[in-house]
């Protein structure tokens, strides 16, 4: 405790990095006021019904940081950047190219890559604004509108979402923290009086118990993510000596820290962006006027809303998106080349290949537990759903995971500001 008020201080002392945490502030801030910002001509008490009966939209809340629950201007959200991330990141596997320029060319690399993706990010909100648009005026949500005022909400909806994206960057370089991860972390903030209030007004004495078993989920979840995201499996690591006129260097050891979780809530995010985007498709085709394609994408939605059906592809999803993830941002052969060129060598480990190939087995093994763990949590609140039978715990469940694994690197992120200001 006494060190944490310790840092506390420091934070409040240091001038850079109070205007930082008060920049980030300010930025969050505009963001939830632009969130309450409609679109015109909305009916309200339609919205608020088709959104108590939907749990798709109740998770496409969360990446639109609580906007699209008002059908405000940035109802979108963050979610075309996600969704252009997640094929940028794809297309690395595709393209030895793009690999290359992520992979190898460093900084610069990463951001010629997140510009791809910014780009990408714009004719994906278009896309999805315009699909939106459409069902929710078949639902009687939005009156129908002549194709002026279409292109006009449109072009709106894709401008606040980029709008967005802009925030979330400008967070990035000079706030602290992700910038995209806060944004969303601050709509499930805000979206917390609404969830407790559904559960004070559906109240019954009789699911006290079902409230103290989500409460110890969440106490789980919390625990298991904060455990999880600090696990490391040190790599020892020496350096070889060496002698340079009557001095002699290296000798030392250290080690290589893997952490369990290298991918930390991306997984999550991404699983999540490939079961929505689907649904969203199907419910705009459920829409048009064939019998025949209605009934194929009733099925297909049928089979979605199952419960197991959807739990085994969300657990799949983030088991495979954990290990996509750590393929691409940790690469065994670029660390085993720097570790040679510096002249250090894991002891029992020949150098170059050898040492590429001993790092990459530990890193499989222990992103087998990540991703394992990373599933189970992520489920979990989905069997709570299916016992009590209330929707706002499954979306709960999954926006506590990212809220607290958010947390924990903003937390990282400021330890670090706080150690380069001490020195």
């Amino acid at each position: 405790m006494t060190n944490f008020l310790a840092k506390l201080n420091l934070i409040f002392k240091d001038k850079i990095l109070r205007e930082r945490i008060f920049f980030v502030f300010i930025i969050l801030a505009l963001f939830r006021l632009l969130a309450v910002i409609p679109i015109p001509g909305i009916d309200i008490f339609q919205l608020e019904q088709f959104f108590s009966n939907n749990q798709f939209l109740g998770l496409l809340n969360i990446f639109s940081g609580g906007g699209l629950s008002n059908l405000s201007i940035v109802m979108l959200g963050v979610a075309p950047y996600i969704t252009g991330s997640i094929i940028m990141q794809l297309l690395t596997i595709m393209s030895p190219k793009l690999k290359a320029i992520y992979q190898e060319e460093g900084e610069a690399g990463r951001k010629k890559f997140s510009q791809y993706s910014r780009l990408l990010s714009i004719p994906l909100a278009l896309m999805q604004g315009f699909a939106f648009i459409l069902l929710l005026t078949k639902q009687g949500i939005v009156p129908d509108l002549g194709m002026f005022s279409l292109i006009t909400n449109v072009i709106v909806i894709a401008a606040g979402s980029v709008l967005l994206m802009w925030l979330g960057e400008l967070i990035t370089e000079f706030g602290i923290g992700n910038g995209v991860s806060l944004i969303i972390f601050a709509g499930i903030v805000a979206g917390l009086p609404n969830t407790i209030n559904q559960l004070i007004f559906t109240f019954n004495v009789s699911q006290i118990p079902l409230y103290l078993g989500f409460i110890a989920v969440g106490l789980l979840i919390t625990a298991g993510v904060v455990v999880v995201t600090e696990a490391e499996r040190p790599i020892p690591i020496t350096y070889a000596k060496r002698v340079r006129g009557m001095k002699v260097y290296g000798g030392i050891s250290t080690y290589l820290p893997l952490r369990v979780n290298q991918a930390g809530v991306i997984p999550i995010i991404f699983a999540l962006s490939i079961l929505l985007f689907p649904q969203m498709i199907l419910n705009f085709i459920a829409n048009i006027n064939s019998q025949f394609i209605v009934s194929i994408s009733n099925f297909i939605l049928g089979v979605l809303e199952n419960g197991w059906v959807y739990a085994g592809l969300y657990f799949m999803l983030v088991f495979l998106f954990t290990y996509f993830y750590t393929a691409v941002t940790f690469d065994p052969d670029s660390i085993a080349t720097n570790l040679q060129k510096s002249g250090a060598f894991v002891p029992g480990v020949r150098p170059g290949r050898n040492t590429s190939e001993y790092i990459g087995k530990i890193l499989t093994r222990i992103t087998l537990v990540g991703a394992i763990f990373l599933g189970v949590i992520a489920i979990l609140p989905l069997g709570m759903q299916a016992i009590t039978g209330i929707t706002a715990l499954a979306i709960g469940g999954t926006a506590l995971l990212i809220a607290v694994s958010v947390v924990i690197d903003l937390i990282r992120k400021i330890e670090a500001q706080i150690s380069m200001r001490e020195y």
